[in-house]
């Protein structure tokens, strides 16, 4: 399984939180903006990538990191298994994420997927 490119910048998080496609589920809130297929330098971008965040309402830093590495395998285990065209995703941390059993994290991230896969046809 190869590794989905991220997004890092502050930019591109806050470009995707304004595009105002979101999904608030239990344990996370997924976030979905459409792109162009190429960067300001005329580079080809890859057509998924993602971000990951945790703010401090989910506790201290042990708990946000603890929070983004789940995100992760979560976003590496189900977005692989959807096709989105051009699109950044961001996955955001709730405190029930630090606690929820890793299945249920699987199941939030899927149906949230579904739901904007739908909004964007």
């Amino acid at each position: 399984m190869s590794m989905i490119p991220r997004l890092k910048s502050r930019a591109d998080f806050l470009r995707v939180a304004g595009y105002q496609r979101k999904v608030v589920m239990p344990t996370m809130i997924v976030q979905l903006a459409r792109r162009s297929q190429v960067d300001k330098n005329g580079q080809a971008l890859p057509s998924l990538r993602i971000g990951f965040t945790a703010s401090r309402k989910v506790g201290n830093a042990v708990k946000r990191n603890r929070a983004r590495r789940r995100l992760r395998a979560v976003g590496q285990e189900v977005c692989s298994s959807f096709s989105f065209p051009d699109v950044d995703l961001v996955l955001i941390a709730r405190p029930s994420t630090v606690t929820a059993p890793f299945s249920e994290l699987i199941q939030d991230c899927g149906k949230a997927l579904k739901q904007l896969e739908i909004q964007l046809q």
